[in-house]
């Protein structure tokens, strides 16, 4: 479980370090940075999948993803005694996310290229793609050099001495990895660095879901050819083959009390015609089922929600951006009530505007709000000052 979440220079995220639990409830007010800090969230996964920087390009590059305020913020300024102004930079530019959990934590740290070497310069047009300086994996709660695992320094990689034999020099990996690449997707040694191989396919595990299409040319709509499918995509596309695997081998007595929760007297049902799988839903009342082509868009969302939550194969970290959308403020406590039941098996994240589900969810004794607010320009959390905010240090450069 991801005990501590770090972000650095991240949009407004100029330095944020939250403390998470088994089930987290990430509210605020519109523009405090819960989108970024979703984003951030995608942004750690893609390192483990060697698409960070393809992403970060996706969003305008570093120069459109970086803070966008000065590098410090005075006591003078928040005050209001001096206008917000530039200096002059102290430091390198960055872009950092790390985690801290059990038993191991990583960081990631981004940056710029260096200045090209005196003329005449390599010929290149991707003077702006951002390189990643450095990254870390290690044991425990915060970053200490003795507690260091694996290192990468710019195209470098190695393991710490701690790992290798009394008076040996660090064990090399590797000294010419690209600096577009990450060493989790990158390097695979079993034998020397397992741990390595334990964060990467821990990260890839993680799922996120931001909302489904239920519109009437919406994929989950459509029959379709069924395999079993543990996991929903993200896109919802196998909704009838995500809850016929529920009901073969997942835990089918939940997924009957949500249904029937959430809509009173019914169930849910797949139907196969020539190996097409269709949802069924049966209503209380109704001399037949209906199909998912006639479902309205909330009840086809809750059941896509359903699916997702209650997979048979539970990652370590499940992120919901905004799951209340398009949901009647009926169905949210059942919502609520479906989420704190997957976060006994999963570690959960939901950002959330509805206060139906904030309450709801509020009710749980496990549920850790985390309420952004903005100062300044920067993301912050309601009620953290420096003697309650998780301790975290960075690697240097």
């Amino acid at each position: 479980m991801i005990e501590t979440l770090a972000i650095s220079g991240y949009r407004s995220l100029r330095n944020i370090v939250l403390s998470l639990g088994r089930l987290n409830l990430v509210t605020g007010a519109n523009g405090t940075g819960k989108s970024s800090l979703y984003r951030a969230l995608r942004l750690l996964a893609d390192a483990a999948l060697n698409t960070v920087v393809g992403s970060l390009a996706r969003e305008g590059g570093l120069p459109s993803t970086l803070w966008a305020g000065p590098e410090t913020i005075s006591r003078s300024v928040r005050l209001g005694e001096h206008p917000v102004q530039g200096t002059p930079r102290q430091k390198a530019v960055s872009l950092k996310l790390g985690f801290a959990g059990d038993p191991f934590s990583y960081c990631i740290d981004l940056g710029y290229p260096p200045p090209p070497p005196p003329p005449p310069p390599p010929p290149t047009l991707f003077n702006l793609d951002p390189e990643i300086k450095r990254e870390c994996i290690w044991h425990g709660s915060v970053y200490r050099r003795a507690a260091v695992l694996v290192d990468r320094a710019h195209r470098v990689v190695q393991l710490s001495p701690a790992k290798t034999a009394k008076h040996e020099e660090p064990a090399l990996l590797t000294k010419e990895l690209s600096s577009t690449d990450s060493m989790l997707a990158s390097i695979a040694d079993p034998q020397r660095a397992p741990e390595m191989l334990a964060v990467r396919e821990s990260i890839r595990r993680w799922r996120f879901y931001e909302g489904f299409r239920t519109d009437q040319a919406s994929p989950a709509r459509i029959p379709r050819i069924g395999t079993r499918t543990p996991v929903l995509n993200d896109e919802g596309t196998d909704l009838p083959a995500a809850l016929q695997t529920i009901r073969e081998i997942g835990d089918l007595a939940a997924l009957d009390r949500t249904v029937d929760d959430a809509f009173p007297g019914s169930r849910v049902g797949v139907e196969v015609q020539n190996g097409r799988f269709e949802v069924q839903l049966h209503q209380h009342g109704l001399l037949r089922p209906l199909s998912a082509a006639e479902l309205s868009d909330g009840t086809l969302r809750f059941l896509l929600w359903t699916a997702a939550l209650l997979t048979p194969r539970p990652p370590e970290l499940m992120v919901l951006n905004e799951p209340e959308t398009s949901l009647h403020p009926d169905l949210l406590p059942a919502l609520a009530r479906l989420i704190a039941h997957a976060a006994a098996r999963t570690q959960i994240v939901v950002v959330s505007h509805s206060l139906s589900l904030i309450e709801s969810l509020e009710e749980n004794e496990s549920c850790r709000r985390l309420h952004l607010e903005k100062s300044f320009g920067e993301t912050t959390v309601a009620g953290q000052t420096r003697f309650n905010t998780p301790k975290w240090e960075w690697p240097a450069r």
